[in-house]
């Protein structure tokens, strides 16, 4: 059939999976079938003033076109898909205009790190994450958090970062070095109003948390280590992290940077609506689960 006709054999599979009825494949059947399909299909929508103004609004506070398109369908019933925005950044680009600047990668080509042997110490008493409760690998509850730092310019001043995996609810603060004391005194400060969502923390091999069991005693919760150079293991943790950056570059001095606008960037990421959340925020997840826990 699909030589006679010269088409694929998909495309004839595809025309009697769709069109065929109880007495089979009726071409008045079909084209009728299609027409309707035609009739009823989202039609395309246009990028007005008063939508553009809308989206550009939303790359300023640093939300990703498919965050956009997402958050749109969910609260407007307006559908306008990511491509159709990314359409409108890059010809904004051609035109001199910075909206790609909002994006995370602006258009930069990923290096991935060269596997290696890690040259830091042993920590000492570290728990592997192999060893780590197989709930926590499945997202089957809410409770476990991935911590890491990032290093301002010239190690002047470094972030705590916190991220809970099912909610990706972001928690951060600033420290003065990457010292062991200072990064779990700022965990345990910003953990300690949330421990009716604590259940673990799954670390790097970084130094600065040699001071596990500290934290553990702390806050009633066990510390898990990755295995050296897969940061995969705390992939919510560094795609936070990229988050953050681009707020602020590699080129920043936290130092400079006020408590207040940390405060108001974390804000910021917990209010983004996330596509694997159901474009849900983390921030209503998280204010949800804590409600219910305190009934």
């Amino acid at each position: 059939m699909a030589q006679t006709v010269g088409v694929s054999q998909s495309t004839v599979s595809r025309e009697l999976k769709r069109n065929s009825g109880q007495r089979g494949y009726r071409h008045k059947q079909a084209h009728q079938r299609a027409v309707e399909r035609r009739y009823t299909a989202c039609k395309a929508t246009k990028m007005t003033g008063k939508l553009m103004t809308l989206v550009e609004q939303k790359l300023a506070i640093k939300w990703s076109p498919e965050q956009i398109s997402g958050w749109l369908l969910k609260t407007q019933q307006f559908r306008l898909s990511h491509e159709c925005i990314c359409l409108h950044i890059w010809a904004d680009k051609r035109r001199g205009g910075l909206l790609y600047k909002h994006l995370r990668r602006q258009g930069k080509r990923y290096y991935p790190r060269r596997d290696g042997k890690t040259n830091r110490g042993q920590i000492k008493n570290r728990v592997s994450i192999e060893d780590r409760p197989i709930i926590v690998e499945r997202k089957a509850r809410i409770g476990d958090w991935e911590i890491d730092t990032v290093i301002g310019k010239g190690h002047s001043g470094v972030l705590v970062t916190l991220v809970e995996r099912v909610t990706q609810f972001t928690l951060s603060a600033r420290v003065a070095n990457k010292s062991a004391g200072a990064v779990t005194e700022a965990t345990i400060k910003l953990l300690t109003p949330y421990r009716q969502a604590l259940h673990t923390i799954t670390a790097d091999n970084g130094k600065e948390f040699s001071y596990h069991e500290r934290m553990t005693k702390a806050l009633d919760a066990e510390v898990y280590f990755a295995h050296p150079n897969c940061s995969w293991e705390r992939g919510l943790n560094e795609n936070t992290n990229g988050l953050l950056r681009q707020y602020w570059p590699k080129s920043t001095d936290f130092k400079q940077v006020p408590p207040a606008e940390i405060k108001a960037v974390v804000k910021q990421l917990n209010h983004r609506p996330r596509k694997t959340l159901g474009f849900e925020t983390p921030a209503k997840l998280m204010q949800d689960y804590l409600a219910a826990k305190a009934a």
